[in-house]
C-alpha cells in the first residue's frame, strides 16, 4: 500500500528519488503520466496496466471521454528506478507539473503522485478545510 507524504529534490538531470518506503511495491519499472490537480501519477507496471485497460475500454465517441483518455495516454511514458532508487521525469511531464529542484511524493494508495511543492502545499490546505463536507458526501454514498 502506496501512502504518506515525502518530500524530495530534482537533480539537474531531472531525476527523483522514489522514497525508500514505496521501491518494493513500485518494482524497477514504472509509469508516469500527467494527473489531475497539476500533478503526476506514477502507477507500478501491474496497476498501470489495469488503469490502461479501463481508459481503454471508454467510449471513443464522447469527446470528454476521448480527450481525457488522449491526455493520459499521451503523457504516459514507461520509466527505469535506478540503483538508487530514481527515476527521471521528462521535460513535457516536469513542465506540466511545474516542478523545479522540489517535488512532494505523495502515496495514494495504488499510486504516486509528484507534486510542485507549493501547489502541494496550496492543494492540501484547500482540501483539509473541506474535509468535513467531503467525509459528509462520503458517507451518503456509504463509504465513510
Amino acid at each position: 500500500m502506496l501512502i504518506g507524504e515525502y518530500k524530495h529534490s530534482v537533480d539537474a538531470k531531472k531525476r527523483t528519488a522514489v522514497p525508500a518506503k514505496f521501491r518494493k511495491e513500485i518494482g524497477k519499472r514504472a509509469v508516469i503520466t500527467r494527473g489531475l490537480d497539476k500533478c503526476l501519477f506514477v502507477y507500478p507496471m501491474k496497476e498501470w496496466e489495469k488503469v490502461a485497460e479501463k481508459l481503454s475500454e471508454l467510449p471513443t465517441g464522447q469527446a470528454d471521454t476521448r480527450n481525457f483518455v488522449r491526455n493520459m495516454f499521451s503523457g504516459a511514458v514507461d520509466v527505469d528506478i535506478d540503483a538508487l532508487g530514481r527515476i527521471l521525469i521528462p521535460d513535457y511531464l516536469k513542465e506540466y507539473a511545474g516542478l523545479g529542484d522540489k517535488a512532494v511524493i505523495v502515496g495514494v494508495y495504488k499510486r504516486l503522485e509528484i507534486w510542485n511543492e507549493e501547489n502541494w502545499e496550496i492543494y492540501k490546505k484547500r482540501v483539509e478545510k473541506e474535509t468535513d463536507v467531503l467525509a459528509e458526501k462520503l458517507g451518503e454514498l456509504g463509504v465513510y
